[in-house]
């Protein structure tokens, strides 16, 4: 399989005035002070290696001791507002047991592990510079997908729940192998689902370890769904390819999988569903995806070579010409949405 090459790293853009109005109408914004750049200045760490003693590319950093009570109490208030609201009763039962820096990617994360010390339970959350085409790839993912997705923003600092799952990559090696045949075939299904809804929503560089695999026990047996927990990438290439996971070398089992299981018809079926899946919920999603779009349309998070070349990629796929006058990424993403929205509305007629 040809591999997709993606030649440089996506530069940060910053939040405008009209997204950051969004976010804040929306309640995705916080006044607790925490900033990305505090959590750089860390003193010390070590590097984390997995239980066979690879690299894992993530660091275990530590700081001055004046500085962490400063830092935890921040992150314990985040915690809070994540899961139960800003509820501080909970604050003195919270200890941050550890800070993660990730060397790799583009958003280069932190990953916090919180704890409550009453039953030892943790939950993991991470702090990034905020990125407004990654904002717009975490809003587009609550309202297109069936997945709910929690995230808050402080001035240029984001901040992201953990999503639970398997990642990709480790899904493949490790557990597929033992699926039972019904499974793959359900997971097939779920793989062409997922290939849909990035391509249509312009999410790009789904590789294997981009996304996660949940299992999930149904009665008397086991059914999979696949989501993206990366968003980097979202409407920033030209390369149409890169918005379709398929074509990564990565997924190669994966699309193994597709064929070796479905048939062309119930891939075109499965296809079908979710367009018509993401038809309905943007007509339900009242003003929020319209809000939304307008200022997807007049913000900069791409380039004009670019633009030009996915919206001439989309014309020659789609046959739609609309996608020719596009000037914005914004612009692009509506065009497709609403050929998706007019072709579901004609079957629902034609019903």
């Amino acid at each position: 399989m040809r591999d997709i090459k993606i030649e440089f790293r996506k530069p940060i853009y910053p939040i405008g005035k009209s997204l950051e109005e969004y976010l804040e109408k929306n309640n995705r914004t916080t006044h607790i002070k925490i900033f990305y750049e505090d959590l750089l200045r860390f003193s010390g760490y070590t590097s984390l290696v997995d239980k066979n003693g690879k690299d894992t590319y993530w660091l275990d950093v530590f700081y001055p001791e004046f500085e962490y009570l400063e830092i935890e109490t921040s992150l314990n208030k985040i915690y809070t507002l994540l899961h139960s609201d800003g509820d501080e009763e909970t604050l003195p039962f919270l200890k941050v047991d550890s800070i993660h820096f990730c060397t790799f990617g583009n958003s280069k994360p932190f990953r916090i592990r919180v704890r409550n010390i009453l039953n030892d339970n943790y939950t993991n959350f991470y702090i990034k510079k905020a990125d407004a085409s990654r904002i717009y790839g975490l809003e587009f993912e609550d309202i297109f997908s069936p997945n709910r997705i929690n995230f808050l923003v402080y001035k240029d600092t984001l901040i992201e729940e953990h999503i639970l799952g398997i990642p990709g990559d480790v899904f493949i090696e490790n557990y597929l192998p033992d699926c039972t045949e019904p499974e793959k075939a359900q997971i097939a299904k779920e793989y062409v689902k997922f290939n849909e809804r990035c391509m249509i929503g312009l999410l790009g560089d789904m590789r294997s370890y981009n996304y996660v695999v949940i299992p999930i026990h149904d009665f008397d047996q086991v059914v999979y769904r696949i989501r993206a927990i990366d968003f980097d990438q979202q409407s920033y290439e030209g390369q149409l390819k890169i918005y379709v996971p398929q074509y990564f070398k990565e997924n190669f089992k994966m699309v193994e999988l597709v064929n070796e299981k479905l048939k062309p018809n119930s891939i075109e079926q499965y296809r079908k569903e979710v367009r018509s899946a993401i038809a309905k919920r943007v007509l339900t999603s009242n003003q929020r995806y319209k809000d939304l779009i307008e200022i997807m349309k007049t913000d900069n998070i791409s380039t004009p070579e670019k633009i030009s070349e996915l919206s001439t990629s989309l014309q020659k796929l789609t046959y739609n010409s609309q996608f020719k006058k596009c000037k914005t990424m914004g612009e692009i993403l509506e065009t497709g949405i609403n050929f998706i929205i007019k072709n579901y509305q004609h079957s629902q007629i034609k019903k």
